[in-house]
């Protein structure tokens, strides 16, 4: 890796993102120019304080930082299109502006390479924490709705009462934030699936479809690869879109599979699974294999 690269993985989001106020402070000046006082000092106050919330995020890389950018850079994105749309005089370049920047910060921060550097941001010592890509089922309308429903909630309660709408400014404050908070607890989740290199082994964390954390001691891993097309290694994927590796065992590990929901709400009995070898879909699979063939475990 060179250092371009390694500067951009750690300092790329932080510096798109420090240019926002002065790459969409008009369009959003323009958008708020004729509403009501109490409008516009909500909405000022409430994008400052994302925006510096955000970038603090960004400056100390952590897991909690990667949820918390996940979700506001994105929303920065429907903020600049309303900003457009509410314009009175129309589309101009600081609306075009604004959408083009909000755009590019959005896409960053959803990249795989970005995510890596902030959930290895809480990691300890000598470990090197890596994402797992989202359950596949997660993937097109769950995951949006649920961000949406997170977005919404947290910015319509303020702006109502700002609006002078008491009641259904103040319904929407209770309701929302509390959907907002739970809403939020659940995206962060997708930001604790990790596999993890450590001194003693690999160790693969996701409550998806683990109840507790799989550690490989290292004289027993037999081989991490891609996984071949016909492999009947246990699939711990959760159903997750790419490519797939898997680990090999010199010795069946023993797995505690999350337990599933029965239609009545009940839980099926934990049982514990020898397996001999697993898949799983890191967010980036070279880069797995490479920190693997690194720390001298068997690839390929």
């Amino acid at each position: 890796m060179t250092t371009f690269t390694r500067l951009a993985r750690r300092w790329g989001f932080a510096l798109l993102w420090v240019t926002l106020p002065f790459l969409t402070g008009a369009a959003f000046a323009e958008a708020l120019d004729p509403r009501s006082r109490p409008v516009q000092i909500v909405a000022s106050s409430g994008l400052w304080g994302l925006w510096a919330l955000t970038l603090a995020g960004a400056l100390v890389p952590r897991t909690v930082s990667l949820t918390l950018v996940r979700i506001v850079a994105p929303a920065s994105v429907l903020a600049a299109g309303w900003a457009a749309i509410a314009v009175p005089d129309g589309i101009g370049v600081a609306q075009v502006s604004a959408l083009v920047i909000t755009s590019v910060v959005a896409v960053v921060s959803m990249l795989a390479a970005i995510g890596d550097e902030f959930v290895n941001g809480s990691s300890y010592g000598e470990e090197r924490r890596m994402l797992l890509r989202p359950p596949g089922a997660l993937i097109v309308g769950p995951l949006e709705s649920v961000w949406l429903l997170v977005v919404l909630g947290a910015t319509a309660g303020p702006m109502l009462l700002a609006a002078g709408t008491w009641v259904a400014g103040t319904v929407a404050l209770l309701v929302g934030w509390t959907v907002a908070a739970v809403g939020s607890r659940n995206l962060h989740q997708l930001a604790r699936r990790w596999v993890v290199f450590v001194p003693a082994g690999v160790v693969l964390v996701d409550q998806a479809v683990l109840n507790d954390a799989l550690l490989v001691p290292r004289p027993q891993v037999s081989r991490l690869a891609a996984a071949p097309v016909a492999t009947t290694a246990h699939d711990l994927t959760a159903g997750a879109l790419g490519l797939a590796l898997e680990a090999t065992f010199t010795e069946p590990q023993t797995i505690v599979p999350a337990a599933v929901r029965r239609v009545r709400g009940e839980s099926e009995p934990i049982e514990m699974i020898d397996v001999p070898a697993v898949l799983f879909t890191p967010s980036r699979p070279g880069a797995v294999l490479a920190e693997a063939a690194r720390r001298r475990l068997p690839v390929g």
